[in-house]
């Protein structure tokens, strides 16, 4: 009787251990698929006090003018209650989070295009030294394109995509009043962009070759709200 007890507890053992090791290795893929992103950070604002300026952030321009970033409540925030928002006027305001340095890794927010006559954009900004360097990736509404950039000195220059020659951007459309996702993944030279969970398109360049910090973008008179920025490093 004993050593038949013996075969069953080895039996049923053996079994919980192979289902153990299953749930080990299954567990292990999918922290190789998630790689960088398992260290993702995400910002929605709803700490903050409405009409203050978020701490940790340098909010600031390239080139001129008089930028409004303040966090604000809107009931239409993917994560309610409040959203970071520009309002004011420059030639690009920018909002830079101060603690962060990255090389490789990705940036993801969600943006809904307000207002603006002039321009209707919302950007996200990675490797930047400061505010004249960095690189960007903006969305248009007056436009319907997205487009990626790099300023170096204040200097903005659009970069052409990976198998194309010529051209300004993708076409994409960018409805005002409601919500989009842009995101840009970063390893070295290489810029993927994905809008509302498409990829589209790669962009190769190797100017801002050094970690820097990640933020948000908009041009000109554009009125635009911030949510759920999230970003990562590829480890």
């Amino acid at each position: 009787m004993d050593k038949l007890m013996d075969k069953l507890m080895d039996k049923l053992m053996g079994k919980l251990m192979g289902k153990l090791m299953g749930k080990l290795a299954l567990v292990s893929m999918l922290a190789l698929l998630v790689g960088g992103n398992a260290m993702a950070e995400t910002l929605n604002f709803d700490n903050a006090a409405t009409g203050t300026s978020p701490d940790g952030w340098t909010l600031t321009m390239t080139g001129k003018g008089e930028p409004n970033w303040t966090v604000e409540a809107e009931s239409t925030a993917p994560s309610k209650p409040n959203v970071l928002k520009q309002s004011g006027r420059a030639t690009f305001p920018l909002a830079i989070k101060r603690d962060t340095a990255i090389r490789d890794g990705f940036v993801e927010v969600k943006f809904k295009a307000v207002a603006g006559s002039e321009d209707r954009a919302a950007g996200v900004i990675w490797r930047a030294k400061d505010a004249d360097n960095y690189y960007v990736v903006r969305a248009n509404a007056l436009e319907d394109n997205v487009v990626l950039y790099k300023t170096v000195k204040g200097v903005r220059t659009s970069l052409e995509i990976v198998g194309r020659r010529g051209g300004y951007g993708v076409s994409a459309p960018v409805s005002s009043g409601q919500w989009h996702m842009l995101r840009c993944d970063f390893a070295g030279s290489r810029f993927k962009v994905t809008y509302d969970g498409k990829q589209l398109f790669d962009v190769e360049d190797a100017t801002i070759p050094d970690a820097g910090m990640i933020g948000l973008w908009t041009k000109a008179d554009s009125v635009t709200l911030f949510d759920d920025l999230t970003y990562g490093e590829i480890n």
